[in-house]
């Protein structure tokens, strides 16, 4: 008998009826992006980050929803055992009358206590700081917060990474042309 002749087994009926209907699965979740630090990535080195959760009000959650959100001049403070969101500026809530929230409030930041201890004891013994990176709601309506770990950058640091930026833009409009 050929190789040819033989005969191919065919796919079990499970497969067949399954594969119509399953969806290969994304890594990430789903998620609405509420608000992106993007001049914390120009001003700062990031070391390290941290996905954690942020405790808020009512008002404050509607808010967010409506994208009135600004990391401009937030960073993360320790302070008796806990992680704090300094400086973000989360809009009133027009809607909320007397129940309204004092826009630049100190937010609590959750996260396990390993990973405070971690996060904490790193910025403190080597000066770094704590800036949120973006914020964000998960597929179940969870406001995250993404905090890094970060080290500032000096004037020839951001000159070289405005440099690299350009020559990436020449690159890909280069490439774009000859196509």
């Amino acid at each position: 008998m050929a190789k040819s002749d033989k005969k191919t087994k065919p796919a079990p009926k499970a497969a067949q009826k399954g594969a119509a209907k399953a969806a290969p699965k994304s890594a990430d979740p789903p998620v609405t992006l509420v608000a992106e630090n993007r001049k914390a990535r120009f001003n700062y080195e990031i070391l390290d980050s941290l996905e954690c959760g942020i405790q808020l009000v009512g008002s404050e959650v509607k808010s967010l929803r409506d994208g009135k959100l600004s990391l401009d001049e937030a960073y993360a403070r320790i302070k008796d055992g806990d992680v704090w969101l300094v400086g973000a500026d989360i809009a009133e809530y027009k809607q909320a009358s007397i129940w309204n929230h004092a826009p630049k409030r100190p937010r609590k930041l959750l996260m396990h206590k390993q990973q405070m201890r971690k996060f904490a004891g790193t910025s403190h013994d080597k000066g770094l700081t704590l800036v949120p990176l973006k914020v964000y709601f998960t597929e179940r309506g969870i406001a995250k917060v993404v905090i890094g770990l970060c080290r500032g950058k000096k004037l020839h640091d951001k000159r070289e990474t405005l440099k690299k930026n350009d020559a990436k833009r020449d690159i890909s409009r280069a490439f774009r042309k000859k196509v």
